[in-house]
């Protein structure tokens, strides 16, 4: 089954509260919230995205998709565990050691959270291999992490392809979920290198009906 995540990084505040409605009454999955610290990636989003996903707590029973694109993953982790997040997804980029990542699936797991490890587009899927079996979802970045509105870039769905062929070899319980620059012509594609979670942001937001769009991610 194909579920939808829906990037609320580009809400603007004014529409933030009526959008969020309209994006769970369109059949989204999740939302999924983009903190970025300004120092793993140049912007920083950390207040705005606590506020959105202090927001959608309130206003919705919608799991939180937490990404982190940050350096200090163990405070953010720390920071949004009263949230109760569906899904807290870290960058091996950020941990860069074993025992380091091993010790952040820990503490996500001890929050009762599920556990996400991304990969940004030049990492390659052998660095996370080793990790597979402890983790619930691997978050493949289709676009540079850090810049909403990015276009996909076609050799990340290769990285997914590989993923998905390594995952069924290994007989290993797990989600692929893509973020970046998805939309009607780029989700189908997705779906079919191997993901089942697809993160969108700007197709939705900007849709007319994003019921109808939500619906056409789901069917592509």
């Amino acid at each position: 089954m194909v579920e939808v995540s829906a990037s609320i990084l580009t809400l603007e505040k004014e529409n933030a509260i009526k959008t969020m409605y309209n994006l769970e009454a369109g059949k989204i999955d999740y939302f999924h919230i983009d903190v970025m610290d300004g120092k793993f990636v140049e912007k920083d989003t950390t207040e705005l995205m606590k506020d959105y996903a202090l927001t959608a707590s309130h206003i919705s029973n919608l799991g939180l998709d937490v990404h982190l694109m940050v350096k200090n993953v163990e405070k953010f982790i720390d920071e949004y565990s009263m949230l109760e997040p569906e899904i807290i997804t870290f960058h091996i980029e950020a941990t860069k050691n074993e025992e380091r990542t091993k010790s952040v699936i820990e503490e996500i797991k001890n929050i009762g959270s599920r556990v996400g490890i991304a990969i940004s587009p030049d990492t390659s899927i052998d660095k996370i291999k080793s990790y597979l079996p402890y983790v619930h979802m691997v978050l493949v970045m289709t676009v540079v992490p850090g810049k909403g509105g990015q276009k996909l870039i076609p050799e990340t769905l290769e990285k997914v392809k590989a993923l998905k062929k390594y995952i069924n070899e290994n007989n290993i319980d797990i989600d692929i979920e893509v973020d970046g620059g998805i939309n009607d012509e780029t989700a189908s594609k997705a779906i079919e290198s191997g993901a089942n979670i697809l993160v969108a942001g700007n197709y939705l937001i900007t849709s007319k009906n994003i019921g109808e769009s939500v619906k056409k991610i789901k069917e592509s």
